[in-house]
Order: C-alpha cells, then sequence, then structure tokens
C-alpha cells in the first residue's frame, strides 16, 4: 500500500495485521479478512478518523502482495525478511518474552542465554525498528499510536526517539512477570525491554495483577515509572456478535452432530483452547480422569468436549505437548471407555461454528490455565450457554479478577482440587447454575471490544 506520508491520526501497530493473502495457482493473490477485537475496536473510530493499521508480513503470500503494490486501504504491510521475522517472533517473542511472562522455563535446564540468543535478539531490534520507522513515516504531527502486545516492546522507546510530538501507548495482551522471574533475562536485556516500554506516555494490560508486576519491574530495574502512566482495560467478550454467531445454521448442524456423540441425558464439561503451554490441557484431562476415578457415580453420565487447537507447531515443544495432549485423552477413553459411552471427545481441527456449538451445550466449562493474561473463552461460554453453565476457574487467568465471585476457583497445578471442581459444579442445581452464568455474563460483557479500545485511545489523547 502506498504511504500517506504523514496523513495518519490514529495507528495501530501489531505483528499479525486484519488481512493475510495467499497465492493461487494462477498466480493471483486473495485476501482473508481477520477478526477480533481488534478490528471491531478500531472499527469503532468510524471511517473518517484517518486510521491506519501497520502490520507485518507473515507468509510468502503476504511478502508478495506487498511486492506488487497490492493492499486494502488503512493497512500497511511491513516486508520484513522472513529469517528476522522468524528470529524475532519465533525465537524472541514466543520463545523467550512468552515464556517469562507465562513463567513456563523448566529451570533446570532452560533458558540459557547464550550467543544464538543475541543473534536473535539483534533480529527483533530490527524487527522492532521496522515498525518505529514506518509509524514515524506515516503519523500525522500530535497523532495517536497504540502498539499492541510484546512482540513490539521496542517500538515505543525508538518511536519517541524519532517523533517525540506523538502521542504513543502499548498494550499487553500476557500476564507480565514477577520482579525475580523477569530477572531472568540478561540485565542489559531486561533494561531495554522496560525502557522500550517507557518510552510510552501510557501502558495498558489486562488486570491490576500485571499492571503492578511491571510496575514493580520498572521500580527494581530501571528506577521507576518516569513520566509513563498506567492503564487497566479488562478485554470482555463481544455479546452481540457472539449470541448472534452462535444461533446460525452451521452452528446448529454441529449441535446436533454433538449431542449425538455425548449420548442422550449426560452432563458436558467443556474447554476449548490452542493447545498453548500455559493452557494447562493435560493437567485438566488428569483431573477428569481423577473425577472419574474417584467420583464413580459420574461414569457414563458426563462427557468431557475437549477442542485443543494445535499452536505454534513450528515449535518442537509446542508438537510434544500437542501429541501428550492427544495421548492421554486416548489413555482416559482406554481405562473408562464402554461400548456406548466416550468419555473424552476431543477434535484437534479448528472449527468456530463447532465451538460456539460446544459452549452451548455446556453444563460445566473448565478454563484452567497456569497462568494467562486474561482468557475470553472464561467470559464466553457462560454468555452462550443455552442452560447456563457453571465455571471452573483458574486464579491464575487474568479473568479470575472480574469473574472469580460466580466461578469454583481453582489452583491450576492441583489435580485433585479440580477433580473436586468440577464434581462441585456438575452437582450445582440449575437454578444457581443459570444465576451464577447471567452474572459471569454480565461481568464478562462489561467492556467489549469497541468499548475497550475507545477507552484506551481517550485515555490516550486525555
Amino acid at each position: 500500500m502506498a504511504s500517506r506520508f504523514g496523513a495518519a491520526q490514529v495507528l495501530l501497530a501489531s505483528n499479525r495485521g486484519p488481512v493475510s493473502y495467499t497465492a493461487g495457482e494462477d498466480g493471483a493473490l486473495h485476501a482473508k479478512r481477520g477478526g477480533g477485537g481488534m478490528v471491531s475496536g478500531l472499527s469503532a473510530i468510524g471511517p473518517d478518523a484517518g486510521a491506519l493499521w501497520v502490520c507485518s508480513a507473515l507468509n510468502e503470500g503476504d511478502r508478495e502482495a506487498v511486492r506488487r503494490g497490492v493492499g486494502e486501504d488503512g493497512v500497511r504491510m511491513l516486508d520484513v525478511p522472513a529469517e528476522v521475522h522468524s528470529d524475532a517472533y519465533n525465537g524472541i517473542a514466543n520463545s523467550v518474552l512468552w515464556f517469562v511472562h507465562h513463567m513456563l522455563y523448566q529451570t533446570p535446564l532452560e533458558p540459557v542465554f547464550d550467543q544464538e540468543f543475541r543473534r536473535q535478539w539483534a533480529s527483533y531490534e530490527t524487527y522492532n525498528r521496522a515498525f518505529a520507522e514506518a509509524l514515524a513515516e506515516e503519523a500525522a504531527e500530535g497523532a495517536a499510536v497504540m502498539v499492541q502486545d510484546y512482540h513490539l516492546t521496542l517500538v515505543p522507546g525508538m518511536l519517541r526517539e524519532l517523533r517525540p510530538d506523538l502521542r504513543i501507548a502499548h498494550f499487553s495482551h500476557t500476564p507480565w512477570a514477577p520482579v525475580d522471574y523477569f530477572r531472568m533475562l540478561p540485565d542489559d536485556i531486561a533494561e531495554k525491554v522496560l525502557r522500550g516500554m517507557l518510552g510510552a506516555d501510557r501502558l495498558g494490560f489486562l488486570t491490576h495483577r500485571w499492571a503492578d508486576a511491571f510496575t514493580a519491574c520498572a521500580e527494581a530495574l530501571v528506577g521507576g515509572l518516569g513520566e509513563t502512566r498506567i492503564g487497566v482495560h479488562g478485554l470482555g467478550a463481544d455479546a452481540d456478535f457472539l449470541r448472534a454467531r452462535s444461533h446460525e445454521d452451521d452452528v446448529a448442524e454441529r449441535m446436533a452432530v454433538l449431542r449425538e456423540e455425548i449420548g442422550p441425558d449426560r452432563k458436558t464439561i467443556v474447554r476449548v483452547d490452542r493447545t498453548e503451554l500455559s493452557k494447562n490441557i493435560v493437567r485438566g484431562l488428569l483431573a477428569y480422569e481423577e473425577l472419574l476415578a474417584s467420583r464413580p457415580e459420574w461414569r457414563e453420565r458426563v462427557v468431557h468436549v475437549a477442542f485443543a487447537y494445535p499452536s505454534r507447531q513450528d515449535l518442537a515443544v509446542y508438537r510434544e505437548y500437542t501429541d501428550e495432549v492427544r495421548r492421554v485423552a486416548e489413555t482416559i477413553n482406554a481405562r473408562f471407555g464402554t461400548d456406548g459411552w466416550t468419555p473424552v471427545l476431543m477434535h484437534v481441527e479448528d472449527d468456530f461454528a463447532r465451538s460456539l456449538a460446544a459452549y452451548r451445550l455446556a453444563d460445566v466449562a473448565l478454563v484452567n490455565p497456569v497462568r494467562d493474561g486474561m482468557n475470553l473463552v472464561a467470559k464466553e461460554v457462560p454468555l452462550v450457554s443455552d442452560e447456563g453453565c457453571a465455571l471452573v476457574l483458574s486464579r491464575e487467568a487474568g479473568a479470575y479478577e472480574e469473574l472469580g465471585e460466580d466461578a469454583i476457583v481453582v489452583n491450576p497445578y492441583d489435580v485433585v482440587g479440580t477433580a473436586e471442581a468440577l464434581h462441585e459444579a456438575l452437582s450445582l442445581p440449575p437454578d444457581e447454575r443459570a444465576e451464577r452464568a447471567k452474572r459471569l455474563a454480565a461481568a464478562g460483557t462489561a467492556l467489549p471490544p469497541s468499548r475497550w479500545f475507545l477507552d484506551q485511545l481517550d485515555a490516550l489523547r486525555g
């Protein structure tokens, strides 16, 4: 897309943009529009706001689109070299920063910050600089720039040097590590991350817990926040979209298939996750196995509908985790299954309509991450479920801050405790379950995506 050369009044920067391209056999490029909170948020400011979304080319189709000058209005895609993007995205963002903030390292063996890490860090800096330079080029005088997530922690500081006139915000969609864990990063790298973020006028977080953790890191490692303000914006579910989408024909078709697979008069425990290490799917399955072992009255009376969609399969540790999820599910079915009852219904092919069908059928939603910035599934299932569902929720999910009062809260590492929570949730009287679900739905939709975005923009401008 041709540059606006300083015309944009509102700029959004993120690794993934609202559109992606694939090349057909005839060489023609086909665009696919994405959804999600950012898309609805940016559209909420209206078509005349002078908005521009700056994002990265993620695949060869995207890069070809940039080379050909193909693009959509309001989007500038950056052709960062594939090897630089891979280093920055897989090597640093997803294998270091994600692991630090989600506290995922097996510390006897990892992390190891060697020369290969330093090489990849240089790519991460190059990648962030490409964004900073594009934003500096595109932004009108005094424009508002909203930078997203752990992929782009250095952008605010780099952009501040290039364009001190801009109003810059950064939003973290992940947790933030406590000081002692964050300090695993090499001292100079930890300081660069913090000073990069503190180049912003305003930093946004999903919960007070994550905001406080960042503040503690800044105070311990770089002497405080300086002029940077901190805000908390707990992203909610999009009630209107989800309620409408969950009653379309394709969802009804998948509900009929699921009902057949589940069998008559059985309760359902539903989980829908990517096979992300932090989602704790394996312990969730082990808790269900413990429920069936310790509470035999539930055998043949409940089915665990577990949708685990493969994530980041280009990283070996994620492939191994996905294999373990499958193995544990198969073990449970082999141990307890009968001719007429499959205890775990596992699907690994991503299917949004089928996920919504499972939401509608849920008696219990299991959301037990070891650590999660928010977890929108916890907010979506009570909203969509036909009869109202109970929520078994990890206290380590960001959503706990808003939903903990009406959820059945668990320590995500405690398999026996989680099994007891599942028993409690399955045993709730229908009227209590429905009342809890109503309150959960109200809390989970208090800040829908469009309002979430506009609140941040208003706070930055204010």
